[in-house]
């Protein structure tokens, strides 16, 4: 008994820190996910306002015209 007493408490810091990483990282990902989506909503915001074409269609409107010059 006095063993696997010995591992668990030698495992658990382990564990606990590795699960703690993991709860950081998945944070960030998720931030960094809603940031971009807020970023891209905000930009076709101010496209719109300003009357540019949607980035999509700028995007393949300048590929459309690019190979056509060469």
């Amino acid at each position: 008994m006095d063993f696997w007493m010995n591992a668990l408490w030698s495992v658990t810091p382990t564990i606990v820190i590795g699960t703690f990483f993991g709860f950081i990282i998945r944070a960030c990902i998720v931030g960094d996910r809603n940031e971009r989506r807020m970023r891209q909503q905000v930009e076709a915001e101010e496209r719109a306002r300003l009357g540019l074409p949607p980035k999509e269609a700028a995007a393949s409107n300048a590929a459309a015209s690019t190979a056509t010059t060469k």
